[in-house]
C-alpha cells in the first residue's frame, strides 16, 4: 500500500507529498521518507536539518544554494504550522519566476518537494514551529544565496506582515530583471 499521495504544485517539479500515517489507539506511524515512493526526491538524502522558530509571523528565507551546490528540499513540519514557499529560479522553466506554497503543519502530514534551482522560504503561523528538511546536497556556503521574501516582482501572499527576519533576510536582494537564472542540469 503507497504510504504517499504526491500532487502537482504551480511550479514544474515541485510537489505536495501527503503522508498517509497508520494508527491505532495508542498513536502512528508516519512514514517520512522512502526512496522507492518518492522517486521524485533526488535521493537519498545527503543532510537532514532540523530548525525552530519560535515566535508565530517570523520569515525564514528566501534561500537557495546555487550550481554546481543547487539542492532539492523535503520539508516537513513537526510541529506548529507554516506558510512554505518554493520559487522557481530555473532558467529556462516555464514556472520561472513564480511560486507556489502551502500550509504544512504536524497535523495534516504535507511535505513540500521543493526541486533544485529553486528558493525556499517560510513563515510560521503559529509559535514553535519546528521543520525538518532532507537535503540533496549538502550545505556548501560559497554557494549560498537567496532572495528577499518581500520582493514585489515575486508578490507572495505571505499571510501576515513579517514579525521577525534575521539580519541576513532582511538584507537579501529583491528578485528582478537582473536575476542571475539558475542553470540546471536536467
Amino acid at each position: 500500500m503507497p504510504r504517499f499521495t504526491i500532487s502537482p504544485t504551480e511550479i514544474a517539479g515541485a510537489v505536495l507529498v501527503e503522508r498517509k500515517p497508520v494508527g491505532d489507539a495508542r498513536g502512528f506511524l508516519d512514514r517520512l521518507y522512502c526512496a522507492s515512493e518518492l522517486s521524485a526526491f533526488p535521493g537519498p538524502p545527503v543532510q537532514i536539518n532540523r530548525t525552530l522558530t519560535r515566535e508565530i509571523h517570523t520569515v525564514r528565507g528566501l534561500h537557495f544554494q546555487r550550481p554546481p551546490h543547487a539542492e532539492a528540499k523535503l520539508v516537513q513540519c513537526l510541529k506548529g504550522r507554516v506558510f512554505d514557499v518554493a520559487v522557481d529560479l530555473r532558467a529556462g522553466s516555464p514556472t520561472f519566476g513564480r511560486w507556489a506554497a502551502a500550509e504544512l503543519s504536524a497535523d495534516n502530514h504535507l511535505a513540500l518537494l521543493v526541486p533544485e534551482g529553486c528558493a525556499h522560504g517560510f513563515q510560521t503561523l503559529s509559535a514553535d514551529c519546528e521543520l525538518l528538511y532532507l537535503h540533496s546536497a549538502a550545505y556548501a556556503p560559497e554557494a549560498e544565496d537567496g532572495l528577499h521574501h518581500a520582493s514585489p516582482a515575486l508578490a507572495i501572499a505571505w499571510p501576515a506582515p513579517a514579525a521577525a527576519l534575521s539580519a541576513r533576510d532582511a538584507a537579501l536582494p529583491a528578485f528582478g530583471p537582473g536575476f542571475a537564472a539558475m542553470e540546471i542540469a536536467p
